[in-house]
């Protein structure tokens, strides 16, 4: 009878909860939307590339698979290549050394409206030296005013 009664005490005192096979997702959820927060507002700031205020045309956009060749002059007269800055003097020779497919791609020139047209007319004359002839001049969309 002892051994009865000890058992009986055991189950009372004993109990445990039965094992919880459930996962708790909340505090995944929750750092999935902190994430997503943050990649929203990240986003928008890693496409910037060279801040150049554009001027205005009418002209329509030209479609394009792959990312172009582009040349950007900004405000201060600073030239880039893609989103490097490259002396004016260094531009034909790193240009010959992209161009090993071929000078027939379209190379794309940005330039401030506040830029100085003889500074563009100079990056265009390297362009023409290093042998391309598609050059073409981006604008934003002219607004109706």
């Amino acid at each position: 009878m002892g051994a009865g009664v000890s058992s009986g005490g055991r189950q009372l005192r004993g109990r445990r909860r039965p094992v919880m096979s459930e996962i708790n997702v909340t505090p995944f959820v929750d750092v999935m939307l902190v994430l997503l927060i943050i990649f929203m507002v990240a986003a928008p700031l890693l496409t910037v590339g060279v801040p150049i205020d554009l001027p205005e045309s009418q002209a329509k956009s030209i479609d394009q698979d792959r990312e172009p060749l582009t040349i950007s002059v900004n405000d201060k007269g600073q030239v880039f290549l893609q989103n490097t800055e490259i002396p004016v003097d260094e531009l034909v020779a790193k240009l010959k050394a992209i161009a090993k497919n071929g000078t027939d791609e379209r190379i794309y020139v940005r330039g401030d409206r506040k830029v100085d047209y003889g500074t563009v007319m100079r990056v265009m004359g390297r362009l023409s030296a290093a042998g391309y002839r598609r050059v073409a001049l981006v604008t934003e969309v002219e607004q109706g005013r």
